[in-house]
């Protein structure tokens, strides 16, 4: 089942995205720090997924 990772990787590019942006705007540093956190959690969560482990 390899959708839920591939998910896992469209939202963190959609917050990187999302990052990007507040921080163009010039948005709080704490809205920005936040969204950039949850975009690595969502990349490493998606990477690790999809690593051969035991099944």
């Amino acid at each position: 089942m390899k959708v839920l990772p591939t998910l896992l990787l469209i939202l963190a590019g959609v917050l990187v995205g999302g990052t990007w942006s507040l921080h163009k705007q010039g948005a709080a540093g704490p809205a920005v720090v936040v969204t950039g956190l949850l975009a690595v959690l969502a990349t490493v969560g998606g990477v690790l997924w999809l690593l051969p482990g035991e099944a």
